[in-house]
């Protein structure tokens, strides 16, 4: 996950338990995810995450070109300003989305500043990260901005008002406080902070972090915690839908879904949110989906679908 820190305990990669399990798992999945147990039996693409993430103050990683020379984006998405204008019209009108594309593309030239320590309610941690890459160079931090970017034009033609927590507009970061905050300040109805996964090769599959419950310092999740599953949920089940990608071989016991009370994005915020680790960049199936614009596209209908299933009830 992108923000481990000493006091979470990585769980161990395990192999996909698949075949016959599917039908026991079907008690244990939630029923947005059920979807996912019919396509599992006849076999598809999967994606994942844990840990991996690269240090900060590394050389800043650079996308490896295609055969022909390009850049793997077939289908760039448009880019623009950090908030939407309020829509005219629409199933979404009046309410406000807040998109987090985890990390940023330009943290590896500030080690010092996103090594600095910031308050998460629990504990103290770093106040971001540099994010992970593939094996060929691709960062997370260029690919969660990607999505947004999709995210926040589908999100808009329903009639959200759309903002970003940072838009490849600042020279590092937000903090994760700062991540959490904007979110509170717009008052918005649903929060989703897009990452990528660098776990060990051979782990596939996307999973959806939910907020545990913590009261600690300026933390206090009890509000958030119910609608947030609500949210995740509908995210990792139209995610399955949208995508064909499998929940996550190695956590979550195939349900898509992990509880976690580590992360700063989560603990101080007020408002529902969610993570989401649409793949492992370090195995290469995944990462071949994870570079794919045309996938990408995809992985943003899907968790802009949960979003507006979880909007409109």
């Amino acid at each position: 996950m992108s923000y481990a820190g000493p006091d979470f305990e990585p769980p161990q990669p395990r192999r996909s338990r698949r075949g016959p399990l599917t039908v026991a798992l079907a008690a244990l999945v939630p029923g947005a995810l059920l979807g996912w147990l019919v396509y599992e039996t006849v076999g598809g693409p999967g994606d994942g995450d844990a840990t991996g993430r690269a240090t900060a103050g590394a050389a800043s990683p650079t996308p490896a070109p295609t055969a022909d020379g390009k850049q793997p984006d077939p289908s760039p998405a448009p880019t623009g300003s950090r908030t939407s204008a309020p829509a005219a019209s629409g199933p979404l009108k009046g309410k406000v989305v807040v998109i987090d594309p985890g990390h940023n593309p330009e943290n590896f030239w500030h080690p010092s500043e996103i090594n600095r320590k910031v308050d998460i309610g629990t504990n103290w941690k770093e106040c971001d990260t540099t994010g992970t890459s593939t094996n060929d160079g691709y960062p997370e931090a260029e690919f969660t901005l990607d999505v947004a970017h999709r995210m926040r034009a589908l999100l808009e033609g329903q009639g959200a008002t759309v903002k970003l927590t940072q838009d490849g507009d600042r020279p590092y970061g937000p903090c994760v406080d700062e991540r959490a905050r904007i979110g509170n300040e717009a008052k918005a109805d649903a929060v989703v902070s897009i990452h990528a996964d660098g776990s060990g090769a051979g782990n596939r599959g996307f999973h959806v972090i939910l907020p545990g419950t913590v009261r600690a310092g300026a933390a206090d999740t009890r509000a958030i915690v119910g609608p947030s599953r609500d949210l995740g949920e509908r995210v990792a089940g139209r995610f399955v839908a949208v995508t064909g990608s499998a929940p996550s071989d190695y956590v979550g016991d195939g349900t898509g879904l992990v509880t976690r009370k580590d992360l700063g994005g989560l603990n101080l915020s007020t408002v529902p949110k969610v993570f989401i680790e649409c793949g492992n960049m370090r195995d290469s199936k995944d990462a071949a989906l994870l570079t794919s614009g045309a996938w990408r596209q995809k992985a943003a209908r899907g968790i802009s679908e949960g979003i507006v299933s979880f909007l409109r009830g």
